[in-house]
């Protein structure tokens, strides 16, 4: 993390390219309410210190065909950095497991697998056990229905500037 610190310009830049990173300069320097050139400006030095990652398109997967998104709480047997590693090193192999946080509370993990369906997530999960990532249990949540996604933080509501 860099000691630089971001204004309200910079903040609304971050916000504007993460609904649409494929804004012109032009009118992302409207929506921020500056000139192209100082906004461009901004820009590459926000990429340059290492704020904006990346760019992304955003597919409709609904249009590829059917898949199944399940959560997946995982607690492991043993509960040394090691186990922790070596689990995290292990799942990170898996395609389908598209996100996995560390979590506190009742269970050690928070997966998020996207599958072509329940059989495929079941195969899957019958791998990662043969394959003892130090899995003690799991428990699966099938996605039915998802009312809300948002692909982008609330980061004007997170990150307030006075100034």
């Amino acid at each position: 993390m860099s000691d630089t610190k971001l204004d309200k310009i910079d903040i609304n830049i971050l916000a504007q390219l993460q609904r649409n990173g494929r804004i012109t300069n032009t009118n992302l320097a409207e929506a921020v309410a500056l000139s192209a050139s100082p906004c461009l400006t901004r820009m590459k030095r926000l990429e340059k210190l290492g704020y904006i990652v990346s760019y992304h398109a955003y597919i409709a997967m609904e249009k590829l065909g059917e898949t199944c998104m399940i959560f997946t709480e995982v607690t492991l047997g043993d509960h040394h950095r090691e186990e922790f590693l070596r689990f995290e090193k292990n799942i990170s192999t898996i395609d389908e497991v598209i996100e996995c946080h560390l979590v506190s509370g009742g269970y050690d993990y928070l997966l998020k697998f996207v599958t072509r369906g329940i059989a495929h997530y079941q195969e899957l999960m019958e791998e990662v056990l043969e394959k003892e990532f130090g899995i003690e249990k799991y428990f699966s949540y099938v996605v039915l229905k998802s009312p809300v996604v948002r692909r982008h933080y609330p980061l004007q509501s997170l990150f307030k500037i006075d100034h």
